[in-house]
């Protein structure tokens, strides 16, 4: 399993304030859709958040509101990296005195 530390900003103005919802404890809950991107864009951006949309309005073309970027600012070394393979010796292919 790896971890990815993503920083998130967003514009509070852009939310549909129709879509809040409330939590059993009351407080206040919006649902974003987060798109990850493992390159950066032309404003050091790994993508883009926006707001979920229900089934229906994606059945019907609707497009999800932007309201914010992510940057990736972290990513453990337990990743799946190409490594280059260690160099093995044999004895048998050194000239040693012993």
């Amino acid at each position: 399993m790896s971890r990815t530390g993503v920083n998130q900003s967003i514009n509070l103005s852009k939310l549909d304030k129709s879509k809040l919802f409330k939590g059993k404890d009351g407080s206040m809950w919006a649902n974003l859709t987060s798109y990850l991107d493992t390159e950066k864009d032309q404003y050091d951006n790994n993508g883009s958040i926006q707001q979920s949309l229900s089934k229906e309005e994606r059945e019907q073309g609707i497009r999800a509101p932007y309201i914010g970027n992510n940057k990736i600012f972290w990513t453990d070394s337990s990743q799946a990296q190409a490594k280059s393979p260690e160099p093995t010796l044999s004895l048998e292919d050194e000239d040693l005195p012993f």
